[in-house]
């Protein structure tokens, strides 16, 4: 019996991983403008909270002549819906914080509505803050726009002309990661707001399949463990886009700079610990490899042995063995071959980063994040 690792007949699997952040994800759009020109074939496209809208973008246009246009378009109408008369000669800081005022006083026409302005649906407690406090149906309206779902539809034949797109949540009740994954399931718009529910920021449970769904945020905004636990056998090349910085030199200096640099250590990339558990894993399997290839070798070489001939109790436990070992080979997690990270740098902090859709702000997010894969994509050649 050959096994998997004996044919070393390893597939390759690009992956690309996108991270929730409000409206930093328009960063991740600029980052991917610069992919879809430099790498010619994604075979899955994973993301959680913002990173899930961007990601079903993704999938759903990535066989359109211009692949980012569609994402790009999605982003500007965000920002542009806000229209708010926010002077373009303040600072960052300042700019942040009236943008952030103004949408969570009027909303976003194209994403969501306070619920304050639709008094006759907001229901007010006996004591404490109303939940939820923003209406997203019109976020609903806006994505079917941009994505045709019959495109992300369970594929039944194994080389589908757009990726596999794998989209997480959280589970209210079970505190249990929820994954989506268009190779099993057909994935719908509510699938995709499922995603997005985050308390912090008053956005609502989703309620779908008979599950609570709240942003997948909450458990791992990295969702790359779902990515090998739902491709086990492919090895991978992943491409990670980190919104929230690791690393910071200055120490923060008032209650909301804590607060900010907090949020970064919460919701930063985290999977070091994936890639050295992989290479552990991979160092496992060789050896396992050496062994199942010593065991075979002498067995086959000495005729007289008892599993050849007398002992046929031993040669049915050696059958097992070599069943298990053949299945470890197959379901073994996926071994990671290379990681590309491009993660954005803050030129100003604020912790109202991620609730800024005014219209300058995401531009220039758009641009950043396409600059900034540049220059990881060259340095990677």
């Amino acid at each position: 019996m050959a096994s998997r690792l004996e044919k070393n007949d390893f597939e390759l699997e690009t992956v690309l991983v996108l991270q929730g952040g409000g409206s930093l994800g328009a960063y991740e759009c600029g980052v991917y403008k610069a992919l879809a020109r430099y790498v010619k074939k994604f075979d899955i496209v994973a993301g959680t909270s913002i990173g899930a809208i961007n990601a079903a973008i993704i999938t759903a246009t990535i066989q359109d002549e211009n692949p980012s246009r569609k994402l790009e378009d999605f982003w500007l109408e965000l920002a542009q819906s806000i229209g708010s008369p926010i002077p373009l000669l303040l600072s960052d800081k300042t700019r942040r914080i009236m943008s952030t005022i103004f949408a969570a006083t009027w909303g976003n026409p194209k994403a969501f509505i306070p619920k304050w302005l639709e008094p006759e649906s907001f229901t007010y407690p006996a004591f404490g803050l109303p939940y939820p406090l923003f209406d997203i149906s019109p976020l609903k309206e806006t994505l079917s726009k941009y994505v045709d779902f019959e495109q992300l539809r369970k594929r039944e034949d194994s080389n589908p002309s757009t990726p596999r797109l794998i989209v997480t949540s959280t589970d209210l009740k079970t505190s249990e990661a929820v994954v989506f994954d268009s190779n099993l399931i057909d994935i719908d718009v509510d699938h995709i707001i499922g995603c997005i529910g985050f308390p912090f920021y008053g956005i609502g449970w989703n309620q779908k399949d008979g599950r609570y769904l709240w942003d997948g945020s909450l458990l791992s905004n990295t969702p790359l463990v779902e990515v090998i636990n739902s491709s086990p056998v492919s090895d991978k090349k992943v491409y990670i886009v980190n919104l929230f910085p690791r690393y910071q030199e200055e120490i923060p200096n008032d209650m909301l700079e804590a607060w900010h640099r907090a949020r970064d250590i919460m919701y930063t990339d985290r999977t070091d610990s994936n890639v050295r558990t992989s290479k552990i894993v991979s160092r496992y399997l060789s050896l396992l490899k050496d062994m199942h290839e010593f065991v075979t070798s002498s067995i086959q070489s000495n005729n007289n042995s008892d599993i050849n001939n007398d002992n046929k109790l031993n040669k049915e436990k050696f059958t097992k063995i070599e069943e298990e070992y053949d299945k470890l080979a197959h379901q073994r997690g996926a071994i990671i071959r290379e990681i590309v990270r491009i993660e954005r740098a803050e030129e100003s902090r604020s912790l109202f980063e991620d609730a800024d859709f005014s219209d300058e702000t995401i531009k220039k997010s758009i641009m950043q994040g396409e600059r900034d894969a540049e220059k990881a994509l060259v340095k990677n050649r």
